[in-house]
């Protein structure tokens, strides 16, 4: 089955199960609980990362889904607050950054923390599953395409594609702290550096003049050219330790869509 065919497979059986779409329930909080406010929220959230995800950016899941309340009360949070309500440009958008992420972990442990992203389970994860955003039910797939990507495409700058974490091995290192609104630029410029440091994103041939990429910036090529630049080896050469020659052929390594779980089976 060709590349184009298997697209076209899994667009039509996301348009049939579009109808048995299941909405995740979101958290309760105890009955004499407070609201969360942002900066308690932002807090347990920075727990999570402290205390669960490793140097690898990889998470324990299984210790996570037995003590997870710092998770479910950002969840909450999340689904609570309206976009509009968290803050000027940066501030909106590190919130968005942020929520995806926990909304994906807290997505791999209420679907009873699988093996791996791949096949049919991707439709699952990313369609059907539908989590709240801002008091919006959406899939993670609507969540980053209908809000998170316009939103940067607004500020051309799709440097989220280095922060935005779908608990994926190939997904982008998630990092060990929140994205904050007030050193959002100086954070995304951070996750670039690293995410081309990488050599399961960027791997160069010079034998065949050849450069490897992760196949986000296949996934995304229209975000990054013709704007911000004028070719994906352009747009690496920003961020890349030692620049790729322009003239080089781009090819893109498989998506690894195991779950970057740190309790995974060798």
């Amino acid at each position: 089955m060709s590349v184009r065919s298997l697209v076209l497979l899994m667009f039509g059986l996301v348009l049939t199960l579009s109808g048995c779409s299941t909405l995740v329930p979101v958290p309760k909080a105890a009955p004499d609980a407070a609201a969360t406010s942002a900066t308690a929220a932002r807090d347990a959230w920075a727990r999570v990362l402290d205390r669960f995800v490793d140097e690898r950016g990889e998470v324990d899941f299984v210790a996570l889904s037995a003590d997870r309340a710092d998770l479910d009360r950002y969840v909450r949070y999340v689904a609570e607050t309206p976009l509009e309500a968290t803050g000027d440009d940066a501030a909106r958008l590190a919130h968005m950054i942020n929520g995806y992420n926990a909304l994906s972990m807290f997505n791999v442990i209420e679907s009873g923390i699988p093996d791996t992203h791949a096949g049919f389970a991707k439709v699952t994860f990313f369609f059907t599953r539908k989590l709240v955003v801002g008091g919006h039910a959406m899939s993670l797939y609507a969540f980053e395409k209908d809000v998170i990507r316009p939103y940067a495409r607004e500020h051309r700058d799709p440097r989220i594609h280095f922060a935005l974490n779908c608990s994926a091995r190939s997904c982008p290192v998630l990092p060990r702290r929140p994205f904050t609104g007030e050193h959002l630029d100086a954070e995304l410029d951070r996750e670039a550096h690293a995410f081309f440091a990488r050599p399961q994103n960027l791997r160069v041939d010079e034998a065949t003049r050849t450069v490897y990429l992760n196949e986000i910036l296949s996934f995304y090529t229209e975000d990054f050219v013709p704007v911000p630049a004028e070719s994906l080896i352009a747009y690496v050469d920003r961020y890349a330790s030692t620049p790729v020659p322009l003239d080089y052929r781009v090819r893109f390594t498989p998506y690894d869509w195991t779950v970057a779980n740190s309790r995974r089976k060798p």
